[in-house]
């Protein structure tokens, strides 16, 4: 994974309650193991149509919508069944954060793991992210995972946001928990070491 520290994108607003992990890639897809083109089955039902052609009035296929790295989504974000690819799809088209006043607890975690920065904010801000977004067609907004500050309206507004400390450390440092307990190697190591016969039992 590449490391998130703070990165400065365009966001752009979905602002619809109670999406769920089959909305944002429906099961079809989940028969693949790779994650490569997983970002083209993103919100695959709303994008196109029966005859695979895009919906133009949904707001990924919107010609201002290119490039943004920043989904503001509305309440309990990735609700329903737990599936990786769900992450996986979102990365793959391009988002970095997802913004939303609430995350269901496993799309989070899953999240998390895959590189992708869920962004929990109040009511007020979300409002005015989505007001922003709808305005102009696109907003930018800056995300400090360092300080866990999200700036937006050019710094006219900035506001914290919480985040899982082991889960921060990992995004900072771009590994997922194998390559944090590949750092530990030493240390693992040292301690077998000076516990040999924990080790041979355990063994």
């Amino acid at each position: 994974m590449e490391p998130i520290t703070t990165f400065t994108a365009k966001a752009i607003a979905l602002p619809i309650d109670n999406i769920d992990t089959d909305q944002i890639i429906p099961a079809r897809f989940l028969k693949a193991t790779d994650k490569q083109g997983m970002g083209d089955a993103l919100f695959a039902d709303w994008r196109f149509d029966a005859a695979g052609n895009p919906r133009p009035d949904f707001v990924l296929n919107h010609p201002e919508a290119a490039g943004a790295e920043v989904l503001v989504a509305g309440h309990n974000f990735g609700c329903g069944s737990s599936r990786e690819h769900a992450p996986w799809a979102l990365r793959g088209h391009g988002f970095k954060a997802v913004i939303s006043t609430y995350f269901a607890d496993i799309f989070r975690n899953n999240a998390l793991k895959n590189g992708l920065l869920p962004v929990t904010v109040d009511a007020e801000t979300y409002r005015q992210l989505v007001s922003l977004c709808e305005e102009g067609m696109g907003t930018t907004v800056t995300i400090d995972l360092t300080s866990l500050i999200l700036t937006l309206n050019e710094g006219n507004r900035q506001v914290a946001f919480p985040i899982d400390s082991f889960a921060r450390y990992c995004l900072l440092n771009g590994i997922d928990q194998l390559g944090f307990l590949l750092q530990q190697e030493e240390a693992i190591a040292a301690y077998e070491a000076e516990h040999p016969a924990l080790v041979q039992t355990i063994a």
